[in-house]
């Protein structure tokens, strides 16, 4: 505690334009914990870990995310619906409205680094108005030793001031809320929500900036692990898709759960020190990781409590589908030291296709690679969203087009290089529907995915015969270790296998329909790789 008085006294944030504040400076999780109960903003669950809630924002607000457009920017970024521009000017005035409205007031500091490899090292300020938005720092972010605190540089600053409001008329804002990135300051500002998830993507998506355009190293929204031989396997994915439950095996240790860089010396590293779950329907039988590191120390955001107790009703999504736990990677046991692993060998593509067409497991060339990487397929079912009453489609370039700043083939050709220089094998395992889609077929069992991604970890799927699917081209083992045979080819499992037929061809359209944004700036080799119907 006398460290921290101490901090507290020499820590000044006039050089952020924020005079006279109280400053608490690097306060311990303990510290933070109580702060937020004392001040009647969260409580304490049964398990020990905090309790939260959002207010009024309970996920991102991907419309209310802008880049400033600037020399350093203008000509890199893919300017869109995704990367909004912001004028400089405009985020001058604006950054200088949040400062002067934090002066006087009491805020929570904390530094802390991302990147686990000391190369890639980036420090960054964190600036918050509230003591569970400091801590969720803490357990995201990577946590410097107490003696690198004295002499600590930061390059970036993140400000979050949930109850800072813009005025879109004067700020330039679309509405109240915000989250502005700027490259030429070296800030994310975030104002209007007191979603955290905001200051983890704010920092991720810098570092998918600063990452290609001047480390030469690829971001990848990604978990990875290592195995006992030292061979690193990365799994891609959006939400539904089994990222988390499949990277956390008991044979192989935890490098991250959510974002990676691949160097150009041949290893990924974690960006962050933490994990950030979803923790709807969450049970200890299917994911105990997750379940057992619900302790002293996690959050829990926009839960709720069963009658008359502090136990957590995972089922209950009353405030929102959207319930999170966020905690330090130390509450997982079988963890990588350092968070850094070496040798990728395997990269898997997680799709959950509710249509029951992509094969369970399939080989991909590095066109197809490219092409898969840029599409980023999963589909939603029929009553996950208000109107959706058979299966979608759902897109998101990279794995991650949200937080993507430049064009997704710039991605992917360091994806294709990469994976050719390294040799690795680059698989897609359809975690969805077999033997029809969603309301006919069934989901793929866990225990079979898991058999599937062992075999190809193991090499047991080197010389196996293949055959490539008619209609998308990519290879498809004919057989697999403690997997029936019967469901690797998927139009085997239909009734109606030309039923299939016309339902797969459907499926490779929309594949094309949604490339076609991105045919002009794709080499052929990616196009190569397109489904063949």
């Amino acid at each position: 505690m006398d460290n921290n008085i101490l901090f507290s006294q020499s820590i000044s944030l006039k050089d952020l334009g924020i005079e006279n504040a109280k400053v608490n400076y690097q306060l311990s999780p303990d510290e933070l914990h109580e702060i937020t109960i004392k001040s009647g903003q969260g409580v304490e669950s049964s398990t020990g870990a905090l309790a939260i809630n959002t207010g009024e924002y309970t996920g991102r607000s991907p419309l209310d995310r802008f880049i400033v457009k600037d020399s350093i920017t203008e000509d890199q970024v893919w300017w869109g619906k995704v990367n909004i521009p912001f004028e400089s000017d405009a985020f001058e005035a604006l950054y200088k409205k949040v400062t002067a409205y934090l002066s006087h007031k009491e805020v929570f500091v904390r530094d802390s680094y991302v990147c686990a490899d000391p190369n890639y090292r980036l420090n960054v300020r964190v600036v918050t108005e509230t003591a569970w938005a400091n801590l969720f720092c803490y357990n995201m972010f990577l946590r410097p030793e107490t003696e690198e605190l004295s002499h600590f540089s930061p390059e970036w600053t993140l400000l979050c001031v949930p109850s800072f409001l813009a005025d879109p008329a004067i700020d330039g804002t679309r509405q109240s809320n915000f989250a502005i990135l700027d490259f030429t300051r070296k800030v994310v500002l975030i104002g209007g929500t007191g979603y955290t998830g905001e200051m983890k993507k704010g920092i991720f998506s810098a570092l998918n900036f600063i990452l290609p355009v001047f480390k030469n190293t690829l971001p990848m929204h990604c978990s990875a692990n290592v195995g006992d031989e030292g061979d690193t396997a990365i799994f891609f994915g959006l939400s539904g898709t089994g990222k988390t439950t499949l990277s956390a095996d008991p044979k192989r240790k935890l490098i991250g759960d959510d974002e990676h860089g691949w160097t150009n010396e041949n290893t990924v590293f974690n960006f962050e020190g933490g994990c950030y779950a979803k923790v709807v329907n969450l049970s200890e039988e299917n994911e105990p990781d997750i379940f057992r590191a619900i302790k002293k120390g996690a959050i829990l955001e926009n839960v709720i409590f069963k009658d008359g107790t502090n136990e957590v009703d995972f089922q209950d999504v009353f405030i929102t589908p959207n319930t999170r736990v966020s905690y330090p990677i130390y509450h997982i046991d079988n963890i990588q030291p350092g968070s850094i692993g070496k040798n990728p060998k395997n990269i898997f593509f997680l799709t959950a296709d509710s249509f029951g067409i992509l094969p369970p497991i399939s080989k991909l060339t590095p066109g197809q690679a490219a092409y898969h990487f840029i599409s980023g397929y999963t589909a939603k079912v029929a009553g996950t969203e208000a109107g959706v009453t058979e299966p979608q489609p759902n897109f998101s370039a990279c794995f991650g087009a949200p937080f993507m700043p430049l064009h997704p083939t710039k991605y992917a050709e360091m994806l294709s290089k990469k994976m050719k220089d390294a040799n690795v094998k680059v698989w897609l395992i359809n975690t969805g529907w077999t033997g029809g889609p969603y309301g006919i077929g069934n989901r793929m069992k866990l225990k079979y995915t898991r058999a599937m991604i062992t075999a190809a970890l193991n090499g047991e799927l080197d010389d196996v015969t293949y055959e490539n699917h008619t209609v998308f081209g990519i290879a498809t083992p004919q057989s697999c270790p403690n997997v029936p045979s019967e469901i690797l080819n998927p139009r085997n499992t239909w009734e109606d296998p030309e039923l299939y037929d016309k339902k797969a061809a459907e499926l490779a359209q929309k594949f094309k329909a949604n490339f076609a944004k991105f045919e002009e700036f794709a080499n052929a080799e990616i196009m190569a790789g397109a489904p063949l119907a």
